[in-house]
């Protein structure tokens, strides 16, 4: 544990068990619920205020934690009064449970978990009813637990418009840890952004079963260029496909943060994540006693976006890309039907666009995808 002054998801997530409606109904507190949390809050002076936070995997992974924890650094600095801990790895079983139950016994106001980890944050948060918990790519609303998460699908949409001008193969390869929502909303978003250009090209998925290993990231991205593919992207906590694809001479786009320094002359760019502004905003409000759980996305440009474009990226598609973002920063949402999945069934029919807690719960692969189920 450190004080101061695997991202691997639950494989069996109450997410496939929650209808679309049911959580969409979620997305805010009913009023007594609502009353009860306002009331318990009271104001906290910072030298009376603990954070903590649990972290998936290694701050030095160079991308997931890597980002959380320079979120939790914005409050430190933000807020130099307080006091911080945190742990790193905190592992996906009964001991996740025992990590948070001692962030409570140590006397933490606030507890944030920066991965989803279902009931072993829950059933503390039930017995902690003082303390304020907010879970990240959570599902779980209730009078002191709320949720949050990138709508990171933007993103990945403006990088598939990139890839389809950049691949001469018409094929992508993409790198995910599990078969699970976030998973393919990134898969699916991309294939979508590239297909407005290319309705043909395609996408070949392999899951690694971990969100950190370099040596099965390699693998993996190693067969999808042996297999034809000569843009990779994905959702990995490191940059081991990006190095792949400088040795192959194939584009990679990335995830979590800028990666160019690891090889600048393949990479296209990246879906940045940046929760600074959201840790210091919800510790504020604790401080200050306003907190109340919630439901939040962070959007584009407020919380995620693309990096700046690779050195190499042609004007021309950087502009074409671009074209699309400003649409979707001026309020265009490009997910709208007819959406087909990989397995012919008509998922949205045409005149109906899906909202961010659809894409956040998806559990499908659009038609052209491979290897995600």
């Amino acid at each position: 544990m450190n004080v101061t002054g695997p991202r691997g998801r639950l494989l069996a997530s109450r997410r496939a068990m929650l209808g679309l409606a049911g959580m969409a109904a979620g997305s805010s507190l009913l009023p007594g619920h609502a009353a009860r949390a306002q009331a318990q809050r009271r104001p906290i002076a910072q030298k009376d205020a603990l954070v903590a936070f649990g972290h998936t995997g290694p701050i030095t992974d160079g991308g997931w934690s890597m980002v959380h924890n320079r979120g939790v650094q914005a409050v430190r600095q933000a807020f130099p009064g307080i006091r911080t801990v945190y742990v790193e790895s905190v592992p996906y079983s009964a001991d996740a449970t025992r990590i948070f139950r001692q962030f409570v016994a140590e006397g933490a106001n606030m507890v944030f978990a920066t991965s989803e980890y279902g009931d072993f944050i829950k059933d503390v948060s039930d017995r902690a009813p003082d303390v304020a918990f907010m879970e990240c790519d959570g599902n779980s609303l209730t009078p002191n637990l709320g949720w949050y998460y990138v709508s990171h699908w933007y993103a990945s949409y403006i990088l598939g418009i990139a890839a389809a001008l950049l691949s001469k193969t018409g094929k992508i390869g993409f790198l995910g840890a599990f078969p699970i929502p976030s998973v393919y909303a990134s898969a699916n978003a991309t294939l979508l952004g590239a297909q407005s250009v290319n309705p043909a090209i395609t996408l070949q998925g392999i899951t690694i079963n971990a969100w950190f290993d370099p040596q099965a990231a390699t693998q993996a991205a190693t067969a999808l260029v042996d297999n034809g593919c000569d843009f990779l992207c994905g959702i990995m906590d490191e940059p081991a496909y990006l190095r792949v694809a400088v040795a192959r001479g194939v584009w990679a786009a990335m995830w979590n943060t800028g990666m160019r320094q690891y090889g600048p002359e393949a990479y296209v760019s990246s879906v940045v994540l940046d929760f600074n502004a959201f840790y210091v905003a919800q510790v504020r409000a604790l401080l200050e006693g306003t907190w109340q759980p919630s439901a939040a996305f962070l959007t584009l440009g407020h919380g995620v976006d693309r990096d700046d474009w690779g050195p190499r990226v042609p004007e021309a598609v950087a502009r074409q890309a671009d074209d699309m973002r400003a649409r979707m920063l001026a309020g265009y949402n490009p997910f709208r039907g007819p959406i087909h999945d990989n397995h012919g069934r008509l998922r949205v029919p045409a005149g109906v666009t899906l909202d961010d807690t659809q894409i956040y719960h998806c559990d499908w692969a659009v038609a052209g995808v491979s290897g995600l189920g």
